[in-house]
């Protein structure tokens, strides 16, 4: 996956709370294994007024014009502003794949589903959580002010508001280092490989058998 060091972006506001996994990417999407090419059915049941079905073109499907995403000053949005408990329902990786596909690199809230938490960084997504009150006056300034945006320093652990004002955030020191190097789980294991490989060779000279 991609490294993340410092990052700019519009931000777009999902003012609701409790915004489950399925609501982020319906279940019938789930058929496909592979990390792309969910991005078209981020919120499918919300984004479009008909009900979506894998193959379908969706350059042809009506557009909910009240939903966030379909507005045009949310054109282009890779921060997430959400409310509390983004993320509940189901274990499905797919949620993080289908945000991380359709454009988004953060995610603003006070509160994450736990798995959709940890499934958030192994996908390159950064889930950051802050106290609600900093989340709400964030809301109201970016419904306020059209092509809002954020800069999002990983490093220093610190978001950039347009007056220049630091918002501080926490976050656990491996997974920092994880998405800084840009490494996901078999990343994490390719930097042992010659450990891996030494192991093995030495396996196979004393259990030559298993081999």
């Amino acid at each position: 996956m991609d490294k993340f060091t410092t990052f700019t972006g519009i931000v777009a506001p999902m003012d609701r709370p409790n915004v489950d996994t399925d609501a982020i990417i319906p279940k019938q999407f789930l058929k496909s294994i592979k990390r792309s090419g969910f991005g078209p059915n981020l919120f499918d049941e919300w984004r479009y007024l008909d009900h979506g079905e894998p193959g379908m073109d969706n350059s042809n499907r009506p557009l909910n014009s009240d939903f966030v995403l379909n507005q045009e000053r949310y054109t282009g949005a890779q921060v997430l502003l959400a409310r509390e408990n983004f993320g509940c329902g189901s274990s499905r990786e797919h949620a993080p794949w289908a945000l991380e596909d359709f454009g988004f690199k953060v995610i603003i809230a006070p509160s994450f589903a736990d798995i959709f938490f940890n499934n958030s960084f192994k996908n390159g997504l950064l889930p950051i959580i802050l106290d609600a009150d900093v989340v709400d006056a964030l809301f109201k300034e970016v419904e306020a002010t059209p092509g809002y945006s954020l800069k999002v320093d990983l490093e220093n652990q610190t978001i950039s508001k347009p007056n220049g004002n630091d918002i501080s955030f926490d976050i656990d020191e491996f997974r920092k280092y994880r998405l800084i190097n840009g490494l996901d789980d078999i990343g994490l294991t390719l930097q042992q490989v010659d450990d891996i490989k030494a192991y093995e060779a030495k396996r196979k000279q004393q259990a030559p058998w298993l081999f």
